[in-house]
């Protein structure tokens, strides 16, 4: 079997491409100039995972589900707001936390995160139904965890016993100032990397960066703190992996 490739598209979207020939996107966001993949349609999907329904996140799922016909893996509190949105029920393949959705070799599991769950709209509070972490199981047994938007909490530790351990973790690095509003929805650098161990992930990816102006911190200050607290931590340097948009690793 080939490698498994996985493509920063900019925030916290990811393609990951199979052993097997699959094609995923990870809460695609297809809108972002400096990325040359969100410049262009894609050529296939076959494949949409989601963390949550925040616009940010659900993004062009709608435009790609409708357009290659793919499901849209999401928990089942996500598939009414997605109806609402135009995709059909039908087009969802739901699990609620702690479940296992399995298609084509392709096995993704939702587990848990801490961040809001609500969004702003036409002066009211829409509730969108829980946010999700994801765990991605590939053709050839890698495991690929994605954190989408959370604070930290005793899950990554829970999901790292009870899953884990992971060959790769993509963790969110930014927006998370100022921290006594950002601490209950966003980790800070330093605490992506504890997430990281706790998860006993082979390789850290950072997300949630370098995007979108989020938030009030200096846009290249995240990965600056990503390298201090693995240097203060005596860390592996080399299981730490700051893509650029559109950059593909493969392993």
């Amino acid at each position: 079997m080939a490698n498994v490739s996985l493509t920063w598209l900019g925030h916290a979207a990811f393609r990951v491409d199979s052993p097997g020939g699959k094609r995923i996107y990870v809460d695609p966001w297809l809108g972002n100039p400096k990325c040359p993949e969100g410049e262009k349609e894609p050529e296939r999907v076959d494949l949409i995972a989601l963390t949550h329904g925040h616009d940010d996140h659900v993004g062009s799922t709608l435009e790609l589900a409708q357009k290659f016909g793919c499901p849209v893996i999401a928990l089942v509190e996500l598939r009414g707001w997605l109806s609402t949105k135009g995709l059909s029920e039908d087009a969802t393949e739901a699990a609620n936390k702690g479940g296992t959705v399995a298609r084509d070799g392709i096995k993704i599991t939702l587990t848990d995160a801490k961040h809001s769950s609500s969004t702003y709209r036409d002066g009211t509070f829409v509730y969108l139904g829980e946010p999700a972490g994801l765990v991605i199981e590939v053709e050839n047994g890698t495991k690929l965890y994605f954190a989408g938007d959370t604070g930290y909490f005793d899950g990554f530790r829970e999901a790292g016993d009870r899953l884990g351990p992971f060959d790769l973790a993509a963790l969110p690095i930014g927006s998370y100032t100022p921290r006594v509003l950002a601490e209950p929805v966003h980790i800070s650098p330093e605490e992506a990397i504890q997430a990281w161990l706790d998860l006993r992930a082979g390789k850290f990816v950072a997300i949630h960066w370098g995007t979108f102006a989020l938030a009030r911190e200096p846009y290249d200050e995240p990965p600056k703190r990503i390298a201090e607290e693995i240097g203060r931590r005596s860390l592996d340097a080399r299981a730490v992996w700051i893509l650029k948009p559109g950059e593909t690793t493969v392993w």
